[in-house]
Parts: C-alpha cells; sequence; structure tokens
C-alpha cells in the first residue's frame, strides 16, 4: 500500500503564512512528481504546485511569488510554504503523487487525505 499524509494546516491571519508538509510512504518505487492541489466549498479541486523529481517547479497563476513547493527525494515528502495568505485561499489542500510502486507497476496517482488551511481575522 501507499500512504500519503499531510500536515501543517491550520488557522492563520490574512497575511501570514504556513507550512504544509506531505510524506509518502508504503511500498514506493519510484515517484515521478508530486503536487499540491486544494478544494474550497462549493468549488473545484484546482492545482496549486508541482514539482518533479529532477526539481521542475510550477504554479498556478493565483499563488506566484506567495507559495514555494519543494521535496526532500530521500524522504518521499514534499512541502509548500503558504506566505501572504489571503482569506481566498482558504481550502482543503490536498498532496498526490505520480508513482509506481515496482519497477514492473503502471504509474499511478495517489492522494493524501487532505488538511484544512483557514485565513481569516
Amino acid at each position: 500500500q501507499v500512504q500519503l499524509v499531510e500536515s501543517g494546516g491550520g488557522l492563520v491571519q490574512p497575511g501570514g503564512s504556513l507550512r504544509l508538509s506531505c510524506a509518502a510512504s508504503g511500498s514506493i518505487y519510484s515517484i515521478n512528481d508530486m503536487a499540491w492541489y486544494r478544494q474550497a466549498p462549493g468549488k473545484q479541486r484546482e492545482s496549486v504546485a508541482l514539482i518533479t523529481r529532477g526539481g521542475s517547479l510550477s504554479y498556478a497563476e493565483s499563488v506566484k511569488g506567495r507559495f514555494t513547493v519543494s521535496g526532500d527525494n530521500a524522504k518521499n515528502t514534499v512541502y509548500l510554504q503558504m506566505n501572504s495568505l489571503k482569506p481566498e485561499d482558504t481550502a482543503v489542500y490536498y498532496c498526490n503523487a505520480f508513482l509506481r510502486r515496482t519497477s514492473l507497476s503502471n504509474w499511478a496517482t495517489y492522494w493524501g487525505q487532505g488538511t484544512q488551511v483557514t485565513v481569516s481575522s
């Protein structure tokens, strides 16, 4: 089995910062990339940031300049540093990993359970 566990969510005032972590564990042969998504109430899940094993990064326009994604390949962990947070950043944040469990497995996407981020005064 593969598990992705997010942590670091919480309540923060506008302009504040939070750092999310997501650790992948279990039967993992190789991870191609890991990403952060978020889903606000009544809205579709949207991509926030992605990091590939080789270190390439991409961000949603709405978070560029405020959020930074980073990773630790040795720990199968991805981080999301969120600065200058706004009320519209309020959402459940999910991480996913595109990986394969063995050298013979197909690539597949796995998701974490999500962590709540609330930005409010």
